[in-house]
Protein backbone atom coordinates (compact mmCIF):
# COMPACT_ATOMS: atom_id res chain seq x y z
CA UNK A 1 0.00 0.00 0.00
CA UNK A 2 1.45 3.22 -1.18
CA UNK A 3 1.69 6.53 0.89
CA UNK A 4 -1.66 8.72 -0.45
CA UNK A 5 -0.87 12.05 -2.68
CA UNK A 6 -2.35 13.94 0.24
CA UNK A 7 0.13 12.78 2.73
CA UNK A 8 2.71 12.90 0.02
CA UNK A 9 2.27 16.36 -0.29
CA UNK A 10 2.59 17.31 3.31
CA UNK A 11 5.58 15.43 3.30
CA UNK A 12 6.80 16.79 0.16
CA UNK A 13 6.34 20.50 1.34
CA UNK A 14 8.27 19.38 4.36
CA UNK A 15 11.25 18.11 2.28
CA UNK A 16 11.06 21.53 -0.07
CA UNK A 17 11.52 23.48 2.59
CA UNK A 18 14.67 21.78 3.61
CA UNK A 19 14.03 19.50 6.38
CA UNK A 20 13.30 15.79 7.05
CA UNK A 21 9.69 13.88 6.95
CA UNK A 22 9.10 10.70 7.73
CA UNK A 23 5.44 8.81 7.91
CA UNK A 24 5.61 6.69 11.23
CA UNK A 25 4.29 4.88 13.86
CA UNK A 26 0.60 2.99 13.41
CA UNK A 27 0.05 3.92 10.08
CA UNK A 28 2.88 2.43 8.86
CA UNK A 29 2.04 -0.76 10.58
CA UNK A 30 -1.30 -0.40 8.98
CA UNK A 31 -0.13 -0.02 5.86
CA UNK A 32 2.68 -3.42 6.26
CA UNK A 33 -0.36 -5.48 7.51
CA UNK A 34 -2.84 -4.17 4.10
CA UNK A 35 -4.80 -1.98 6.52
CA UNK A 36 -6.32 1.08 5.58
CA UNK A 37 -4.55 3.68 8.25
CA UNK A 38 -7.06 5.27 10.35
CA UNK A 39 -4.35 8.55 10.61
CA UNK A 40 -0.89 9.69 9.97
CA UNK A 41 1.74 11.01 11.65
CA UNK A 42 5.08 12.42 10.25
CA UNK A 43 7.91 13.34 12.26
CA UNK A 44 9.92 16.33 10.95
CA UNK A 45 13.61 18.02 12.04
CA UNK A 46 11.85 21.23 11.27
CA UNK A 47 10.42 23.21 14.98
CA UNK A 48 6.65 23.70 15.19
CA UNK A 49 7.91 27.33 14.71
CA UNK A 50 9.60 26.72 11.02
CA UNK A 51 6.06 24.06 10.74
CA UNK A 52 4.13 27.09 10.90
CA UNK A 53 5.60 29.24 7.91
CA UNK A 54 5.60 26.38 5.41
CA UNK A 55 1.21 26.19 6.00
CA UNK A 56 -0.89 28.31 6.53
CA UNK A 57 -3.58 26.74 8.53
CA UNK A 58 -1.51 24.84 11.79
CA UNK A 59 -3.41 24.03 15.26
CA UNK A 60 -1.20 23.79 18.33
CA UNK A 61 -2.74 21.22 19.45
CA UNK A 62 0.89 19.90 21.84
CA UNK A 63 3.42 23.00 20.68
CA UNK A 64 4.78 22.20 23.70
CA UNK A 65 5.74 18.61 23.46
CA UNK A 66 6.94 19.62 19.48
CA UNK A 67 3.31 19.03 17.95
CA UNK A 68 1.28 20.64 15.74
CA UNK A 69 -1.68 20.07 13.29
CA UNK A 70 -1.49 20.47 10.12
CA UNK A 71 -4.99 20.97 8.32
CA UNK A 72 -4.44 20.75 4.16
CA UNK A 73 -8.00 20.25 1.84
CA UNK A 74 -9.82 19.69 5.17
CA UNK A 75 -7.87 16.56 6.36
CA UNK A 76 -5.78 16.92 9.78
CA UNK A 77 -1.76 15.39 10.22
CA UNK A 78 -0.05 15.55 13.14
CA UNK A 79 3.61 16.76 12.66
CA UNK A 80 5.98 16.78 15.48
CA UNK A 81 9.40 18.15 15.64
CA UNK A 82 12.12 15.49 16.50
CA UNK A 83 16.08 15.92 16.95
CA UNK A 84 17.15 12.07 15.35
CA UNK A 85 14.69 9.29 13.51
CA UNK A 86 16.28 6.64 15.71
CA UNK A 87 15.87 8.87 18.91
CA UNK A 88 11.96 8.95 18.00
CA UNK A 89 11.88 5.85 17.50
CA UNK A 90 13.74 4.53 20.39
CA UNK A 91 10.66 5.98 22.69
CA UNK A 92 7.91 4.59 20.90
CA UNK A 93 5.92 2.08 22.75
CA UNK A 94 6.04 -1.37 20.70
CA UNK A 95 7.80 -2.22 18.14
CA UNK A 96 5.39 -2.43 15.59
CA UNK A 97 4.52 1.55 15.97
CA UNK A 98 8.17 2.12 15.78
CA UNK A 99 8.56 2.03 11.88
CA UNK A 100 8.91 5.11 9.77
CA UNK A 101 8.23 5.52 5.96
CA UNK A 102 9.71 8.26 3.72
CA UNK A 103 8.12 9.75 0.83
CA UNK A 104 9.54 7.14 -1.58
CA UNK A 105 7.62 3.83 0.48
CA UNK A 106 11.47 2.97 2.14
CA UNK A 107 11.05 1.24 5.80
CA UNK A 108 13.36 2.08 8.57
CA UNK A 109 13.16 -0.29 10.98
CA UNK A 110 15.59 0.41 14.05
CA UNK A 111 14.03 -2.49 16.39
CA UNK A 112 12.60 -5.39 14.57
CA UNK A 113 8.92 -4.20 14.33
CA UNK A 114 8.59 -5.71 10.77
CA UNK A 115 9.59 -8.66 12.18
CA UNK A 116 7.56 -8.52 14.83
CA UNK A 117 4.51 -7.58 12.83
CA UNK A 118 5.15 -11.34 10.76
CA UNK A 119 5.37 -13.44 13.70
CA UNK A 120 2.19 -11.21 15.25
CA UNK A 121 3.62 -10.50 18.48
CA UNK A 122 3.93 -7.39 20.34
CA UNK A 123 6.93 -6.37 22.05
CA UNK A 124 7.88 -3.18 23.65
CA UNK A 125 10.47 -1.23 22.58
CA UNK A 126 13.14 -1.51 25.36
CA UNK A 127 12.78 -2.56 28.50
CA UNK A 128 9.07 -3.22 29.25
CA UNK A 129 9.10 -1.15 32.61
CA UNK A 130 10.66 1.76 31.17
CA UNK A 131 8.36 2.06 28.48
CA UNK A 132 5.40 1.64 31.14
CA UNK A 133 6.71 4.09 33.50
CA UNK A 134 6.97 6.66 30.58
CA UNK A 135 3.36 6.22 30.08
CA UNK A 136 1.16 3.81 32.02
CA UNK A 137 -1.55 3.63 29.11
CA UNK A 138 0.69 1.86 27.37
CA UNK A 139 -0.20 -1.43 29.56
CA UNK A 140 -4.14 -1.22 28.60
CA UNK A 141 -2.93 -0.14 25.04
CA UNK A 142 -1.05 -3.49 24.32
CA UNK A 143 -4.27 -5.21 25.41
CA UNK A 144 -6.63 -3.52 22.90
CA UNK A 145 -3.74 -3.64 20.31
CA UNK A 146 -3.72 -7.59 20.72
CA UNK A 147 -7.30 -8.39 20.57
CA UNK A 148 -7.56 -5.35 17.61
CA UNK A 149 -4.62 -6.84 15.45
CA UNK A 150 -5.38 -10.56 16.61
CA UNK A 151 -1.34 -10.48 18.21
CA UNK A 152 0.16 -11.91 21.03
CA UNK A 153 1.96 -10.76 24.09
CA UNK A 154 5.55 -11.12 23.75
CA UNK A 155 6.35 -12.85 27.16
CA UNK A 156 8.32 -9.95 28.52
CA UNK A 157 5.67 -7.43 27.72
CA UNK A 158 3.14 -9.50 29.45
CA UNK A 159 5.85 -10.01 32.11
CA UNK A 160 6.02 -5.77 32.34
CA UNK A 161 2.38 -5.51 32.32
CA UNK A 162 1.75 -7.57 35.28
CA UNK A 163 4.54 -6.21 37.19
CA UNK A 164 3.54 -2.62 36.61
CA UNK A 165 -0.40 -3.13 36.39
CA UNK A 166 -0.21 -1.00 39.70
CA UNK A 167 0.52 2.24 37.35
CA UNK A 168 -2.51 2.47 35.53
CA UNK A 169 -4.00 4.48 38.53
CA UNK A 170 -1.34 7.32 37.64
CA UNK A 171 -3.49 8.01 34.29
CA UNK A 172 -6.40 10.11 33.69
CA UNK A 173 -9.48 8.51 33.73
CA UNK A 174 -10.72 9.81 30.44
CA UNK A 175 -7.59 7.82 29.00
CA UNK A 176 -8.48 4.94 30.08
CA UNK A 177 -11.84 4.87 29.49
CA UNK A 178 -10.95 5.73 25.62
CA UNK A 179 -9.05 2.67 25.89
CA UNK A 180 -11.66 0.63 27.50
CA UNK A 181 -14.20 1.41 25.40
CA UNK A 182 -11.53 0.38 21.77
CA UNK A 183 -11.30 -3.02 23.67
CA UNK A 184 -15.51 -3.59 23.86
CA UNK A 185 -15.96 -2.65 20.61
CA UNK A 186 -13.38 -4.47 18.71
CA UNK A 187 -13.84 -8.00 17.23
CA UNK A 188 -13.11 -10.00 21.00
CA UNK A 189 -14.49 -8.08 23.57
CA UNK A 190 -14.70 -11.53 26.06
CA UNK A 191 -10.90 -11.90 24.73
CA UNK A 192 -9.72 -8.70 25.88
CA UNK A 193 -11.57 -8.34 29.24
CA UNK A 194 -10.09 -11.79 30.08
CA UNK A 195 -6.79 -10.90 29.33
CA UNK A 196 -7.20 -7.46 31.25
CA UNK A 197 -8.54 -9.30 34.37
CA UNK A 198 -5.36 -11.92 34.09
CA UNK A 199 -3.05 -9.13 33.94
CA UNK A 200 -4.31 -7.29 36.85
CA UNK A 201 -5.50 -4.08 35.28
CA UNK A 202 -9.42 -4.81 35.66
CA UNK A 203 -9.20 -5.48 39.09
CA UNK A 204 -7.22 -1.55 39.51
CA UNK A 205 -10.15 -0.37 36.64
CA UNK A 206 -13.12 -1.99 37.73
CA UNK A 207 -12.53 -3.33 40.91
CA UNK A 208 -15.87 -4.14 41.37
CA UNK A 209 -15.53 -6.86 38.51
CA UNK A 210 -12.95 -8.78 41.03
CA UNK A 211 -15.71 -10.14 42.57
CA UNK A 212 -17.10 -11.87 39.87
CA UNK A 213 -14.26 -13.76 38.69
CA UNK A 214 -14.50 -17.29 39.90
CA UNK A 215 -18.26 -16.82 41.69
CA UNK A 216 -20.28 -19.62 41.14
CA UNK A 217 -24.02 -18.53 40.52
CA UNK A 218 -25.13 -22.56 41.96
CA UNK A 219 -28.20 -21.99 39.84
CA UNK A 220 -29.68 -24.72 37.00
CA UNK A 221 -29.57 -21.68 34.23
CA UNK A 222 -26.11 -21.01 34.23
CA UNK A 223 -23.36 -23.35 33.37
CA UNK A 224 -20.08 -20.54 33.73
CA UNK A 225 -19.10 -18.60 37.04
CA UNK A 226 -20.49 -14.98 36.94
CA UNK A 227 -17.52 -13.73 35.29
CA UNK A 228 -17.15 -16.42 32.63
CA UNK A 229 -20.92 -15.75 32.25
CA UNK A 230 -20.57 -12.06 31.20
CA UNK A 231 -17.34 -12.62 28.78
CA UNK A 232 -19.54 -14.69 26.85
CA UNK A 233 -22.65 -11.99 27.06
CA UNK A 234 -20.07 -9.78 25.85
CA UNK A 235 -19.32 -12.19 22.77
CA UNK A 236 -22.53 -12.35 22.20
CA UNK A 237 -23.37 -8.39 21.65
CA UNK A 238 -23.08 -6.83 19.15
CA UNK A 239 -20.89 -3.74 18.36
CA UNK A 240 -22.34 -1.36 19.86
CA UNK A 241 -20.72 0.41 23.22
CA UNK A 242 -24.08 1.02 25.25
CA UNK A 243 -24.99 -2.44 24.69
CA UNK A 244 -21.23 -4.16 25.63
CA UNK A 245 -21.13 -1.27 28.61
CA UNK A 246 -24.37 -3.00 30.14
CA UNK A 247 -23.31 -6.80 29.06
CA UNK A 248 -20.07 -5.87 30.78
CA UNK A 249 -21.72 -4.74 34.47
CA UNK A 250 -25.07 -6.56 34.01
CA UNK A 251 -24.52 -8.57 36.45
CA UNK A 252 -21.73 -7.02 37.96
CA UNK A 253 -24.07 -6.80 41.52
CA UNK A 254 -24.55 -10.37 41.81
CA UNK A 255 -21.80 -11.70 44.50
CA UNK A 256 -23.30 -8.91 46.73
CA UNK A 257 -26.89 -9.94 46.45
CA UNK A 258 -26.49 -14.11 46.37
CA UNK A 259 -28.56 -16.09 49.02
CA UNK A 260 -29.06 -20.09 48.40
CA UNK A 261 -32.41 -20.88 48.91
CA UNK A 262 -33.78 -24.53 51.07
CA UNK A 263 -32.64 -26.57 48.12
CA UNK A 264 -29.30 -25.19 47.87
CA UNK A 265 -30.64 -23.12 44.87
CA UNK A 266 -28.44 -19.90 43.90
CA UNK A 267 -30.73 -16.62 43.43
CA UNK A 268 -29.89 -12.68 42.92
CA UNK A 269 -32.76 -11.11 43.91
CA UNK A 270 -32.62 -7.41 42.73
CA UNK A 271 -29.12 -7.35 41.55
CA UNK A 272 -30.32 -5.71 38.82
CA UNK A 273 -31.55 -2.49 41.30
CA UNK A 274 -28.18 -3.39 42.92
CA UNK A 275 -26.56 -3.52 39.81
CA UNK A 276 -27.79 -0.23 38.29
CA UNK A 277 -26.86 1.77 41.28
CA UNK A 278 -22.96 -0.19 40.74
CA UNK A 279 -22.65 0.49 37.29
CA UNK A 280 -23.77 4.29 37.69
CA UNK A 281 -20.82 4.72 39.89
CA UNK A 282 -18.04 2.99 37.27
CA UNK A 283 -18.76 4.53 34.80
CA UNK A 284 -19.34 8.25 36.42
CA UNK A 285 -15.70 7.06 37.56
CA UNK A 286 -14.70 6.53 34.37
CA UNK A 287 -16.08 9.98 33.43
CA UNK A 288 -18.85 8.14 30.60
CA UNK A 289 -21.34 10.95 29.32
CA UNK A 290 -24.09 11.61 31.30
CA UNK A 291 -26.50 10.15 28.31
CA UNK A 292 -24.06 6.89 27.92
CA UNK A 293 -24.59 6.51 31.50
CA UNK A 294 -28.82 6.84 31.66
CA UNK A 295 -29.01 4.46 29.04
CA UNK A 296 -26.10 2.03 29.89
CA UNK A 297 -28.01 1.86 33.51
CA UNK A 298 -31.26 1.55 32.70
CA UNK A 299 -30.47 -1.39 30.16
CA UNK A 300 -29.25 -2.82 33.26
CA UNK A 301 -31.78 -2.29 35.42
CA UNK A 302 -34.32 -3.66 33.03
CA UNK A 303 -32.23 -6.83 31.88
CA UNK A 304 -34.25 -9.03 33.63
CA UNK A 305 -37.66 -7.68 32.58
CA UNK A 306 -37.90 -10.58 30.13
CA UNK A 307 -41.71 -12.05 30.67
CA UNK A 308 -43.10 -15.03 28.77
CA UNK A 309 -46.26 -13.40 28.40
CA UNK A 310 -46.71 -9.55 29.03
CA UNK A 311 -49.49 -7.75 28.49
CA UNK A 312 -49.32 -4.48 25.06
CA UNK A 313 -49.92 -1.73 28.36
CA UNK A 314 -46.94 -3.50 30.16
CA UNK A 315 -44.69 -3.51 26.98
CA UNK A 316 -45.55 0.23 26.76
CA UNK A 317 -44.45 0.99 29.94
CA UNK A 318 -41.28 -0.65 29.56
CA UNK A 319 -40.45 1.38 26.40
CA UNK A 320 -41.21 4.65 28.24
CA UNK A 321 -38.80 3.17 31.03
CA UNK A 322 -35.90 2.78 28.74
CA UNK A 323 -36.30 4.60 25.86
CA UNK A 324 -37.40 4.18 22.35
CA UNK A 325 -33.77 5.17 21.45
CA UNK A 326 -32.63 2.00 23.66
CA UNK A 327 -35.26 -0.92 23.73
CA UNK A 328 -33.78 -2.57 20.77
CA UNK A 329 -30.32 -2.40 23.03
CA UNK A 330 -32.42 -3.85 25.29
CA UNK A 331 -33.77 -6.82 23.88
CA UNK A 332 -29.97 -7.26 22.14
CA UNK A 333 -28.85 -7.49 25.75
CA UNK A 334 -31.27 -9.94 26.71
CA UNK A 335 -30.68 -12.12 23.98
CA UNK A 336 -27.00 -12.52 24.25
CA UNK A 337 -27.75 -13.01 28.30
CA UNK A 338 -29.50 -15.57 27.32
CA UNK A 339 -27.38 -17.17 24.75
CA UNK A 340 -23.88 -16.88 27.51
CA UNK A 341 -26.62 -18.85 29.87
CA UNK A 342 -27.16 -22.38 30.25
CA UNK A 343 -28.19 -24.17 26.99
CA UNK A 344 -30.66 -25.09 25.66
CA UNK A 345 -30.80 -21.22 24.60
CA UNK A 346 -34.20 -20.21 24.31
CA UNK A 347 -34.87 -16.36 22.83
CA UNK A 348 -38.79 -16.98 22.77
CA UNK A 349 -40.12 -14.64 25.08
CA UNK A 350 -36.95 -11.75 23.83
CA UNK A 351 -37.76 -12.06 20.02
CA UNK A 352 -41.57 -11.62 20.77
CA UNK A 353 -41.50 -8.48 22.84
CA UNK A 354 -39.51 -7.01 20.46
CA UNK A 355 -41.52 -8.06 17.36
CA UNK A 356 -44.95 -6.35 19.66
CA UNK A 357 -42.19 -3.93 20.17
CA UNK A 358 -41.69 -3.20 16.84
CA UNK A 359 -44.88 -2.59 15.79
CA UNK A 360 -46.51 -0.84 18.63
CA UNK A 361 -43.46 1.71 17.83
CA UNK A 362 -44.21 1.67 13.91
CA UNK A 363 -48.14 2.41 14.84
CA UNK A 364 -46.46 5.29 16.89
CA UNK A 365 -49.05 4.75 19.79
CA UNK A 366 -49.07 6.91 22.34
CA UNK A 367 -46.20 6.03 25.38
CA UNK A 368 -45.47 9.37 27.45
CA UNK A 369 -46.75 12.39 28.55
CA UNK A 370 -45.72 14.32 25.82
CA UNK A 371 -47.79 12.15 23.42
CA UNK A 372 -51.28 13.05 25.06
CA UNK A 373 -53.55 14.77 22.93
CA UNK A 374 -54.00 17.68 25.84
CA UNK A 375 -51.40 19.30 28.26
CA UNK A 376 -51.72 20.16 31.66
CA UNK A 377 -51.98 24.00 29.86
CA UNK A 378 -55.33 22.71 28.57
CA UNK A 379 -56.20 21.39 32.14
CA UNK A 380 -55.53 25.09 33.41
CA UNK A 381 -58.09 26.19 31.05
CA UNK A 382 -60.66 23.88 31.48
CA UNK A 383 -60.81 25.34 35.58
CA UNK A 384 -58.14 23.01 37.07
CA UNK A 385 -55.87 25.11 39.87
CA UNK A 386 -52.07 24.80 39.24
CA UNK A 387 -50.04 22.48 40.97
CA UNK A 388 -49.58 18.63 41.84
CA UNK A 389 -53.51 17.74 40.98
CA UNK A 390 -52.26 18.47 37.10
CA UNK A 391 -49.34 16.32 36.96
CA UNK A 392 -51.65 13.52 38.71
CA UNK A 393 -54.36 13.78 36.20
CA UNK A 394 -52.12 14.01 33.43
CA UNK A 395 -50.39 10.49 34.49
CA UNK A 396 -53.82 8.64 35.17
CA UNK A 397 -54.84 9.98 31.91
CA UNK A 398 -51.74 8.26 30.54
CA UNK A 399 -52.60 5.09 32.32
CA UNK A 400 -56.16 5.15 30.65
CA UNK A 401 -54.58 6.01 27.09
CA UNK A 402 -51.71 3.14 27.62
CA UNK A 403 -54.69 0.98 28.08
CA UNK A 404 -56.50 1.92 24.95
CA UNK A 405 -54.78 4.49 22.41
CA UNK A 406 -58.12 4.71 20.92
CA UNK A 407 -58.81 7.22 23.35
CA UNK A 408 -55.81 9.46 22.83
CA UNK A 409 -57.84 12.27 21.45
CA UNK A 410 -58.37 15.87 22.72
CA UNK A 411 -62.24 15.42 22.38
CA UNK A 412 -61.96 12.10 24.45
CA UNK A 413 -59.78 13.28 26.93
CA UNK A 414 -61.61 16.19 27.76
CA UNK A 415 -65.08 14.20 27.88
CA UNK A 416 -63.76 11.96 30.22
CA UNK A 417 -62.59 14.95 32.63
CA UNK A 418 -65.63 16.46 32.84
CA UNK A 419 -67.24 12.99 33.55
CA UNK A 420 -64.73 12.49 36.45
CA UNK A 421 -65.38 15.90 37.99
CA UNK A 422 -69.39 15.90 38.01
Amino acid sequence: MDITEQVKKVMQRLLSGGYEAYLVGGGVRDMIMGRAPHDYDIITSASPAGVKKIFDRVIPVGEKHGTVAVVENKMSFEVTSIKSLEQDLSRRDFTMNSLAMDINGKVYDCFGGEDDIKKKVIRTVGKPEQRFREDPLRLIRAVRFAVDLGFDLHAGTWAGIIENSHLIAKTAAERVRDELCKILLSGGPGCGVRLLQECGLLRRIIPELAGCVGFEQRNRHHDRDVFEHTLAVLDNTPATLNVRLAALLHDVAKPVTFSLDEKGEGHFYNHNIVGEQMARAILNKLRLSNDTIAAVTSLIREHTSRYARISTSGLKRLIKRVGVDNINDLFELQIADIRGSARPFDTGAADRMREEADSILSSKEPLGVKDLAISGRDLIDMGFPPGPEIGKTIKDLLELVLEKPELNTRENLINLLRKRNK
